[in-house]
């Protein structure tokens, strides 16, 4: 019997994750924990968690980093059988420095096999049987070739029959040699895309745009867009301009790191895959943060 099509593709770079095991400063370490981590691939996870079938499609080095990526992935239930290999170009990794205020990350990125995603991924047939693409904005920050990506996928729609999931994430170190295009370049896809999430901090940062319905208006015409404001809780905006807020729980804070991938994943599972409706969609966002916050993993148990 041919495979069912996916529920979700996520598309994005996944990195090799190391971190101290005890919650100390990196510069006091001896050894350090090996994890993976990425926006997009943390959403598969959880969405496969909850029962949905997704898949991550990307790059990663053909060195044992990369096999660790897959390993990972592929063992909570994500299918990998997508993601290229590259022989001549390395995995991605960052490292996680825990601080009281909060963690800091340090990527090492540059020119890793996921910065030569381009367009023609766009051409893979995973996309087209998909309810629903999930990407992000760090990745048109990552290389030209991916801004095109991003471009097709999102802006000219290369795959038309799935929903758009777009998550902000603004990342400005990534953008430090060409900030001015970040606001431009973010506001174009967001728009282009049917559910976007935002922070009413990153929105306020790169568009001025600083109460949730002026970010709605600013981001229209998308179909959906959930705004996230922090410990406050987030509001969604749908098509037919219903304005829905959940209050945030009281939540254990270990690590913010992912917080924002786990609630995204919440929200498209009740939201958008089990036709739930906005209010549990954002409960669910919340309930799935709540579990990333108390832990210092980028994906939640």
């Amino acid at each position: 019997m041919p495979t069912p099509p996916h529920d979700v593709v996520c598309v994005g770079e996944t990195m090799a994750v190391l971190s101290p095991p005890d919650a100390q400063p990196l510069a006091r370490q001896r050894t350090l924990a090996l994890s993976v981590g990425g926006a997009e691939s943390n959403v598969a996870c959880s969405l496969a968690a909850l029962g949905h079938r997704v898949a991550w499609l990307s790059r990663v080095g053909a060195d044992p980093l990369g096999h660790r990526v897959l390993d990972d992935l592929s063992a909570r239930g994500v299918d990998v059988s997508a993601v290229e290999s590259d022989p001549e170009r390395p995995t991605g990794v960052y490292f996680k420095d825990p601080a009281p205020d909060r963690t800091r990350t340090y990527y090492y990125r540059r020119d890793s096999a996921a910065t030569a995603m381009g367009p023609a991924l766009a051409r893979l047939p995973l996309l087209r049987a998909a309810r629903l693409l999930h990407l992000s904005g760090i990745t048109p920050a990552l290389s030209d070739s991916c801004a095109d990506l991003m471009d097709v996928l999102i802006t000219r729609r290369a795959a038309p029959h799935p929903l758009i999931s777009f998550d902000v994430n603004h990342r400005p170190a990534l953008w430090r040699h060409r900030s001015a295009d970040a606001a431009r370049v973010l506001l174009a896809l967001a728009r282009a895309a049917d559910i976007v999430f935002v922070g009413r901090d990153e929105a306020e940062t790169l568009w001025g745009a600083g109460k949730a319905a002026e970010i709605r208006d600013l981001l229209r015409p998308a179909r959906v867009v959930v705004v996230k404001d922090a410990e406050h809780g987030a509001t969604a905006y749908t098509e037919d301009n219903e304005e829905t807020f959940v209050a945030a729980p009281p939540s254990r804070i270990v690590e913010r790191v992912g917080a924002g991938d786990a609630f995204a994943a919440g929200y498209l599972s009740a939201a958008v895959l089990e036709g739930l409706g906005a209010t549990e969609g954002l409960h669910r966002g919340h309930r799935l943060a709540a579990a990333a916050l108390a832990t210092p993993d980028d994906v939640p148990a």
